[in-house]
Formats: structure tokens, C-alpha cells, sequence
């Protein structure tokens, strides 16, 4: 991958409902980490790209929010027109759905996507969960009836099924040109950003389902002498109520997300980390402009 005569490259959007896996997907196809998963939904919260060699080709993925088909709150409109920006001049999209369950936000991502130029194709995912694969090619013949698609590929995220074959089909699309990122690159997100996602991803698994949604991660201090790194983070939430369910009793909760997270951290940096973490209150920050655009959400 020298020359522009002899590189290869295409820009490729993941987009779907929430919790269908495309956070998943792209640590599959990358290889590593680039984006946090768990099981809630709208666990993605940011543009976040991944960056694969496949097949001669440099493939370049946009990990979206979940498009949602509420937007009762300003962070939901904020991560629709991120996820709706993103589909926009791009090569392909992959539009990820899963085996089995068709939902009204499935119907509402298939509405937003019958106007756009780029070739859609369509990945089925979880197929790892179907007892009976007899009953996948009737659903995915239901699909085809109601969306035009370039592809259809079943595969699992989880466990790899099929991924290469999803990047055998993107890296046939990718046109001749220069490498859209530096060679070795694996994301654009920054230290800083991969800190604060890293805390917020070992809250999300450890809190009941409604908070998650009101907690978010800023970082007051990120200093790295070489040997230790020293991390200073607010973990925001909407009410007192919230605060004390992050804390936790005696502060179990807080401590149990700081262990993991700095274990992670560790790896991630490789040295030793000295994470201290503090847990505030904005009043109504996932509905407030201008707290959004203070936390990044403003993309």
C-alpha cells in the first residue's frame, strides 16, 4: 500500500437499531478493541472509527448510534443526526439487523435508508442464537420482500461467523485511491476519549437498567510520565437518587468499575494507572444543549 495508484480504500458506515451488535462487529473486523459493547442499549454514543486491511484494501467504519425512533431527549436527537450524518458520503453501509426479530426501529432504520445513493448491504447477525437455521432463510426472505438490499450475509459478531466474508464483500467495493488513515492505525479516538469510555463501559454492566442512561464520564486530569499514568474522572448523573446507586454501599459500586476499569487501562497503556473517580450531579444534562456539547456530545 504504497501509491495512490496502488492503494485501495472505502468508507463504510454501521448503522442500525440499538443493542443490535454493531459495536461488536467492528471490534470483530478491527481485531481489537476500538468501540465499547455491553448489553444496553445506546452503549455507543459516538462516532467511533475502525480501521481494517482486508484483501488489499484499506476499509474505513463509522460505529453509529442506534437510531432511535424516540427522541424524547435531547442526547437521542443529538445521536440521530450523528448516526444520520454519518451515512452520508460514504461507500457502502452495513446495515446490521438481527436473526429473528424485526422490530418498529428496524422499520424506521429501513425508512431512513430507501433514500440513500451508497450501496446498502445487509448483515444479519446472531445467527449463533438460532436453534433451528431452517427458519433463517424464510425471515430473510420477509426482509428482501420489504428492503432492496446490494448483499445479504448472515453472520455472528460474537464469535466471527461470516465477518471475513462481510469484508471480502466491502473490500471488492473499495475504489483505487490514497489510505484514508496512516498504516497500522486502528481508530481516530484518542487516549483521553478511550479512558472515559473504558469507566463508563464498567459502570453500564454493573447498574440497574435506567441508569446507564443518565451517567456520563469526564476526564479533569490525564497525566503520563512514561511509567505511571494518572487519571483524574467525574462520572456524571441527573439526580441524587442516581449518585448514591453509582457510589454504591460504602462505595462498592464505584470502587468495583474503578478496579476493572483500571485493570483494563493497564493493558491498554502498558503501565501502572492511579484512577481516582469522583461522582457528581447536573441536574437534566442528557436534555441540556449546551451540557451535551460540554461532554462531546456535540458531533
Amino acid at each position: 500500500m504504497a501509491t495512490d495508484q496502488t492503494t485501495r480504500s472505502a468508507y463504510v458506515a454501521l448503522v442500525g437499531r440499538p443493542n443490535v451488535g454493531k459495536s461488536t462487529l467492528l471490534n470483530a473486523m478491527v481485531g481489537t478493541k476500538v468501540s465499547i459493547a455491553t448489553r444496553r442499549p445506546q452503549t455507543t454514543r459516538h462516532l467511533i472509527h475502525g480501521v481494517v486491511e482486508h484483501g488489499g484494501a484499506q476499509l474505513v467504519f463509522v460505529d453509529t448510534p442506534g437510531l432511535h425512533v424516540q427522541e424524547p431527549r435531547a442526547i437521542n436527537r443529538v445521536l440521530n443526526r450523528a448516526a444520520a450524518g454519518a451515512m452520508q458520503d460514504v461507500d457502502a453501509i452495513v446495515w446490521l439487523i438481527e436473526a429473528l426479530r424485526w422490530t418498529e426501529e428496524d422499520r424506521a432504520v429501513a425508512e431512513r435508508l430507501s433514500g440513500q445513493t451508497a450501496p446498502v448491504i445487509v448483515a444479519v447477525n446472531k445467527v449463533d442464537r438460532v436453534a433451528d437455521k431452517t427458519k433463517l432463510l424464510p425471515y430473510l426472505g420477509d426482509r428482501a420482500a420489504e428492503f432492496s438490499a446490494a448483499d445479504w450475509i448472515p453472520l455472528a459478531a460474537r464469535d466471527g461467523t461470516n465477518v471475513d466474508r462481510l469484508l471480502d464483500l466491502l473490500a471488492a467495493r473499495a475504489q483505487p485511491g490514497p489510505l484514508l488513515f496512516p498504516d497500522g492505525e486502528v481508530t481516530d479516538r484518542p487516549v483521553r476519549f478511550q479512558i472515559a469510555e473504558i469507566l463508563r463501559e464498567k459502570l453500564i454492566t454493573q447498574l440497574d437498567r435506567e441508569i446507564p442512561y443518565a451517567l456520563t464520564v469526564e476526564l479533569e486530569r490525564y497525566d503520563d510520565n512514561g511509567r505511571t499514568a494518572h487519571i483524574d474522572a467525574v462520572i456524571w448523573v441527573e439526580r441524587e437518587s442516581q449518585k448514591a446507586i453509582v457510589i454504591g454501599h460504602q462505595g462498592a459500586v464505584q470502587k468495583r468499575a474503578g478496579t476493572r476499569a483500571r485493570a483494563e487501562l493497564e493493558r491498554l497503556l502498558d503501565r501502572k494507572v492511579v484512577l481516582r473517580t469522583w461522582v457528581r450531579v447536573r441536574e437534566g444534562w442528557s436534555d441540556d444543549e449546551r451540557a451535551l456539547a460540554q461532554f462531546g456530545y456535540s458531533e
